[in-house]
């Protein structure tokens, strides 16, 4: 914007200077470089240029008499706008929201879980089954395959596994049904057939950073003091309850699940009785089971670390414990069996906290046709149904919820500025209230060609609705900068905007659908970044169309009702305040 002031403030009257010439005497134009070597060309041109100027004349004259039809009419065409203000609300709250659409970036990922306790073995025959699939069904689309089994992002462990896929050119899977996210849902719904094992396809957020998968990270909080296992049964009823839901899929726990432990049971009478010291038999049982380094040796020049560990034969049963002793006080040597029990339990995987609260991420992605703040707004519901628990987002998710808490402000923000901006410029108060009245006629395009398309109301529509908001207020400004110079010259509030409209219809015309030209391959877009680039040109081509094709009848009304309101207004105030001050100078006389 800053360097389209600059051309039009000083290149353009140069470059008008050195291109254009003066009329001939007899008002025609004179002969130029291209209607000298191409004569027969520049006068077809000519032709079809007066021709063009005859019929856009007749065209300007019907435009002008239906404006008369407008402002005669105000109180019919009023209500119009009234009804079109009421279905961009309408539509407005009925748009999905999202934050940044998903986008086709030749890659997706595949996470692989198995129950807690499953060998790397099984691990393996379902990283085989992933990998068969790919190769065999989507064999034109994939260009190459990773997968791992016991490691990758995510909890990691031999029952767990993941995989990127990378797809070949996206000039090599034309249509939708070849997207990176019609390949995720069909791979979807093929592992579900799975025995033993949840496999998630999932497609990479928009924005590196905000998560390692598209769809919504949310943190489900204990905020009651509940214990662990009164925790962990709220979480398994929301995730039972989430994967019931028809608006969510793929939910998931980004954690490992419970997994068994032995527990050693240790009877502290016991162990004072027979003299033992805690401290030896935890050294005894961590050296016996886990392994501890004891020293240094050197071998050949190199320095070498020694490890003591008992013999495998002796710690790979539960019940071999018993056969390990402790030096008691007397020098004695006590077995583990006399003062400790083992027995099987289950223990978290991980302890995870969120914001000083114990916590579990929970990740998920919307169904198809559902919106990704539809999808939060679903699981944030079932949360609320699980007392004691609360709900707060991270990643991209807290991301949007941000954003469209901020789009209101952007919104006002936005119009307090154009209103200020050109109250200062004009010294006025009625032709920016004038040019703001425009703007709703640009936004509910916008909102309707967004439905229209299915998009959501995401980061990208507000730039779009933005943007429109300026060149709608452009357009208003265009007019009215002329009605409001013939007022000056004595004319008529009304014949005033007549004249402006007749003078200033081509300039709005040419400049609001160069623009709407301009973005339209932003709307017709593909491939990478296409659904950033469609959302935006969709909203300003929309927005552009209802901006110059209703606001071209309703600005010289606005003008006109403005200006009439505010001078009725201030000779209504001046009359008031002048009948006052007589009054008030008669009683000093009195």
């Amino acid at each position: 914007m800053v360097l389209s002031v600059f051309v039009a403030l000083i290149l353009s009257p140069a470059l008008t200077a050195t291109l254009l010439k003066a009329p001939n005497a007899d008002g025609s134009h004179p002969d130029g470089w291209f209607d000298r070597k191409f004569p027969a060309a520049s006068q077809f041109i000519h032709r079809g240029q007066a021709a063009f100027n005859r019929n856009f004349d007749a065209g300007v004259a019907r435009y002008r008499a239906a404006v008369v039809k407008v402002i005669e009419r105000k109180g019919l065409f009023l209500g119009i706008y009234l009804l079109v203000c009421l279905l961009l609300v309408g539509m407005f709250l009925r748009l999905p929201s999202g934050f940044i659409p998903t986008e086709d970036q030749g890659v997706i990922s595949v996470q692989y879980r198995l129950p807690a306790g499953a060998t790397q073995n099984r691990t393996v025959e379902i990283q085989h089954a992933v990998e068969s699939y790919f190769l065999d069904q989507e064999k034109d689309n994939v260009r190459s395959i990773f997968t791992v089994a016991g490691g990758g992002f995510g909890p990691a462990g031999q029952n767990t596994g993941n995989g990127f896929i990378n797809f070949v050119n996206w000039d090599d899977r034309p249509g939708k049904e070849n997207s990176s996210d019609a390949i995720a849902q069909r791979a979807s719904t093929a592992f579900r057939g799975l025995r033993d094992a949840q496999v998630f396809v999932q497609t990479p957020p928009a924005v590196r950073g905000l998560g390692m998968s598209a769809g919504f990270s949310m943190q489900f909080q204990n905020t009651s003091g509940m214990s662990r296992e009164q925790f962990a049964d709220a979480r398994d009823r929301l995730l039972q309850m989430a994967n019931s839901d028809g608006r969510l899929t793929a939910v998931r726990l980004n954690d490992l699940p419970d997994v068994a432990s032995l527990k050693v049971d240790v009877d502290t009478q016991r162990m004072t009785a027979f003299g033992i010291n805690p401290a030896d038999a935890n050294t005894t049982l961590s050296t016996a089971w886990g392994g501890r380094y004891v020293n240094d040796f050197i071998e050949r020049g190199r320095v070498k670390r020694v490890y003591v560990q008992g013999d495998a034969p002796f710690r790979a049963d539960p019940s071999s414990l018993g056969q390990w002793f402790v030096r008691t006080n007397t020098g004695e040597m006590a077995p583990f069996s006399t003062f400790a029990k083992i027995g099987w339990t289950t223990t978290p995987a991980t302890v995870s906290r969120f914001q000083g609260v114990p916590a579990f991420e929970v990740q998920g992605q919307a169904a198809p046709g559902v919106s990704s703040g539809e999808a939060m707004d679903a699981i944030s519901e079932l949360a609320g149904k699980i007392e004691g628990t609360g709900v707060a987002w991270s990643g991209v998710s807290y991301q949007e919820r941000l954003s469209s808490g901020q789009a209101p402000f952007l919104y006002a923000i936005s119009l307090l500025v154009v209103f200020l901006c050109l109250a200062a410029l004009y010294e006025s108060w009625s032709i920016p209230l004038a040019v703001l009245l425009v703007i709703p006629l640009g936004l509910v395009g916008a909102i309707f060609a967004v439905t229209l398309r299915g998009l959501e109301n995401d980061i990208y529509l507000q730039i779009g609705l933005l943007t429109t908001m300026g060149l709608a207020a452009k357009n208003s400004i265009l007019m009215i900068e002329f009605a409001e110079q013939e007022e000056r010259k004595g004319a008529r509030v009304i014949d005033a905007a007549l004249e402006a409209a007749r003078i200033r219809l081509r300039p709005i015309l040419m400049t609001s659908f160069a623009f709407i030209f301009g973005v339209v391959p932003l709307a017709i877009s593909t491939g990478a970044g296409a659904n950033s680039h469609v959302a935006i040109g969709t909203s300003v081509i929309g927005g552009m169309l209802t901006a110059t094709l209703l606001a071209i009848f309703y600005i010289p009304l606005f003008f006109v009702l403005v200006r009439r309101g505010f001078r009725d207004g201030l000779k209504s105030f001046r009359q008031h305040y002048d009948r006052g001050r007589e009054q008030d100078d008669d009683e000093v006389t009195a």
